[in-house]
């Protein structure tokens, strides 16, 4: 007999499949959708409770190992696959308030991440519609007085340089000279840099901050991020009723 959880269904925890063992490896890959290398990688990562196997070798799994692979897929979507393995060893290892604090740990985390994507929307918004008004030179800025008024350090503005994302007029001496219009991608970069949003990303985006639809383009890639933390928010929902069941069947 089946239930349905979070879209997909899961065998039924009774008293008697909770008992229940007999299960192969094949089968737990089967129900995962994980290969048997892999089931066999998070057995000697320590992230299944110890497998138990016949006098002739052969691993015998059971509904714990089950909904551990399943809570393990749905951890690692939402927290990463080393995260997910560290929350399932350590809860293993010290018991369910320690899985109880690492999980509220990592809602906590995207609860941050969704503050910090909110923030840089609206000062993006309000970056990308400032006028430039005339361009003068006495309106350059060195690398100090940016990295100051960023509140960043001189070497991330050097290897914003080095990327392409943030590249400065040379003075004298080839020192960097910030005009107006790099000052605007500088803050931008900034914000999405607070936002999550990785180097290689960013040089993506570059280009069309540049030209006049520019917010267009922030706005979406900042709706591709938001959906990205839904997904993960989705993934720990999941984990959390895997866990759940998990808990239920050690308990027996």
């Amino acid at each position: 007999m089946l239930v349905e959880s979070c879209g997909e269904k899961w065998p039924e925890t009774s008293t008697r499949s909770r008992n229940s063992s007999g299960l192969r490896t094949a089968d737990i890959a089967r129900a995962t959708g994980y290969s048997v290398q892999q089931i066999r990688n998070l057995e000697r990562d320590g992230v299944l409770p110890p497998v138990p196997r016949t006098p002739s070798g052969y691993r015998v799994y059971g509904q714990a190992h089950l909904w551990s692979v399943r809570a393990y897929r749905a951890l690692a979507a939402g927290v990463g696959p080393v995260e997910a393995k560290r929350i399932l060893r350590e809860a293993r290892e010290r018991g369910p308030s320690r899985l109880f604090a690492l999980l509220d740990r990592a809602h906590a985390e995207l609860d941050r991440e969704r503050r910090d994507l909110s923030f840089a929307r609206e000062a993006a918004r309000a970056i990308a519609g400032e006028p430039l008004g005339d361009i003068r030179p006495a309106d350059a800025m060195s690398i100090s007085e940016l990295s100051r008024a960023l509140g960043i350090r001189p070497s991330t503005l050097r290897h914003w340089d080095a990327e392409g994302l943030v590249v400065p007029q040379r003075g004298e001496g080839a020192t960097r000279r910030y005009l107006p219009g790099d000052v605007r991608i500088a803050r931008l970069v900034h914000q999405l840099r607070l936002a999550g949003y990785g180097i290689s990303a960013l040089r993506q985006l570059i280009p069309s901050l540049r030209g006049a639809h520019g917010w267009d383009e922030i706005g979406r890639a900042l709706a591709a991020r938001d959906s990205g933390l839904d997904a993960r928010s989705a993934a720990l929902f999941e984990a959390g009723a895997a866990l759940h069941m998990l808990l239920r069947t050690e308990r027996g």
